[in-house]
């Protein structure tokens, strides 16, 4: 029997999971993923030695809403002093640990209607993309994919081909039956 939270994982964190970006962002229903804290708490004991973490960012609703990252390539993301000049003006304490900065994040989603716009710094998106898309609103992008793209549309446009190719391949494996820690956590 396929566990629909390792299709769920599969389809949205693989890329990070696989290494090629520091963070991936997926919402769950508690109502269709009654046992999430459990498998988490595997989770996070099976992917640990691969610096991978599994932390709830958000719980409202009757949903989860998950942040699935590598510690050091988060960590090296945000140090970039492009980064956190961007992160600055949100309040962040960017000279401080990635706890208090997750922390923050916390904070900013907890009081944010919506997402707060500079979450695509952690999730590894390009710095022009996440500016350009907080400067126009959302609108009068270049590409649309897995997000919104204001810099290098042919650059997004083979990053976004790579990720699908590796959501893809990961929820093949996981649809003929391997778990997501067969996947990545014994590799």
């Amino acid at each position: 029997m396929i566990n629909q939270l390792d299709r769920l994982l599969a389809a949205y964190c693989s890329p990070t999971l696989a290494g090629i970006k520091p963070a991936s962002l997926v919402c769950c229903d508690d109502k269709l993923y009654p046992d999430l804290l459990q498998r988490l708490a595997e989770y996070r004991t099976a992917f640990a030695p691969r610096g991978m973490y599994f932390e709830i960012v958000c719980a409202c609703r009757g949903r989860y809403l998950l942040l699935v990252y590598h510690r050091a390539q988060l960590e090296q993301r945000l140090s970039d002093p492009r980064v956190k000049r961007v992160m600055e003006r949100f309040g962040y304490p960017v000279d401080r640990s990635l706890a208090e900065l997750l922390e923050r994040l916390k904070e900013r989603i907890a009081m944010c209607d919506a997402f707060p716009h500079e979450i695509g710094l952690f999730l590894g998106y390009p710095i022009e993309d996440v500016v350009g898309f907080i400067r126009n609103q959302g609108r009068g992008c270049k590409l649309s994919g897995y997000w919104k793209v204001y810099g290098d549309p042919e650059a997004a446009s083979r990053l976004f081909e790579r990720l699908s190719r590796v959501c893809q391949a990961v929820t093949r494996r996981i649809e003929r039956g391997e778990s997501l820690l067969a996947v990545f956590a014994a590799a």
